[in-house]
C-alpha cells in the first residue's frame, strides 16, 4: 500500500485536526509520518526464494521425478529465483522471513532519519514528537527531542505507538492514531504548557517519506 493513501481524505483531514487541537494547549509540536517501509529486506527475498523454492522442487521431484537429483537441481533454482522476484509482491510472505528484532531496528532507524530530515530536532524548546508509521512492517514508533525525553521515558511513548499499531491491526487505523495523539497531548500540556508567543512550528497534514 502506498503511504500516501493510506488514509483517506477525511482521515488526513481529522488528524490535522486533532493536531491543531493538541497544539492550542501545549508548547509541544506534533508530527505524524507515514512510509511504506523502512528497508527493502533484501536478504528476505533470497531467503523465502530458497526455502519455498527448494520445497516446491522438492514436491514436484517426489510426485513426477521419481525423487531425481538430477530433476530436483534445476527445478529448485528455478523456483527458488522465481519466487525470489515474487517475494516483493507478496508483503506477508516476505515480512514472514525477517525476524521481528530486524523490523523493529529498521523502523526505529528510519523513524530517527525522518525526524532529522523533516526538522523535528528544530523546535524552540526541542519539544518535538513524531509519530511514525511503517506500513511493510506493520509497526509504529514515537519518537520526542531532548525537551520531552526528560520528562517522558522512551516507553511511556511505545505504549502509545502499541495502541497505533494495535489500531492499525484493528483496521481502525486513524481513530487510533487521533486517541493516542490526544493522549500524548494530554501529557505534553502538563509538563509544557502552551506559551503565550507559541508559534506552530511543524507541518500539522500528515508527512510522507
Amino acid at each position: 500500500m502506498k503511504s500516501e493513501t493510506f488514509f483517506s481524505a477525511a482521515e488526513n483531514e481529522e488528524i490535522t485536526r486533532t493536531i491543531q487541537e493538541v497544539e492550542l494547549q501545549t508548547s509541544g509540536e506534533v508530527a505524524v509520518m507515514v512510509v511504506e517501509q523502512s528497508d527493502s529486506y533484501p536478504e528476505s527475498r533470497i531467503l523465502a526464494g530458497v526455502i519455498i523454492g527448494c520445497l516446491l522442487a522438492l514436491g514436484v521431484t517426489d510426485f513426477l521425478l521419481d525423487d531425481s537429483l538430477w530433476g530436483f537441481l534445476p527445478l529448485a533454482a528455478t523456483f527458488s529465483l522465481l519466487i525470489a522476484r515474487l517475494a516483493d509482491y507478496l508483503p506477508p510472505v516476505k515480512r514472514f522471513f525477517v525476524p521481528a528484532a530486524r523490523l523493529e531496528e529498521m523502523v526505529r532507524e528510519q523513524a530517527v532519519q525522518g525526524f532529522f530530515q523533516q526538522g523535528l530536532y528544530k523546535t524552540r524548546e526541542a519539544t518535538g514528537v513524531l509519530f511514525f508509521i511503517s506500513l511493510f512492517e506493520r509497526r509504529v514508533w514515537v519518537l520526542a527531542d531532548q525537551g520531552i525525553n526528560e520528562k517522558i521515558s522512551q516507553e511511556s511513548l511505545q505504549a502509545y505507538a502499541a495502541d497505533i499499531a494495535k489500531g492499525i491491526k484493528d483496521g481502525r487505523a486513524a481513530e487510533a492514531l487521533c486517541q493516542e495523539i490526544r493522549r500524548a497531548g494530554t501529557v505534553l500540556a502538563e509538563h509544557f504548557p502552551v506559551r503565550d508567543d507559541d508559534i506552530n512550528e511543524l507541518p500539522d497534514q500528515v508527512m510522507h517519506g
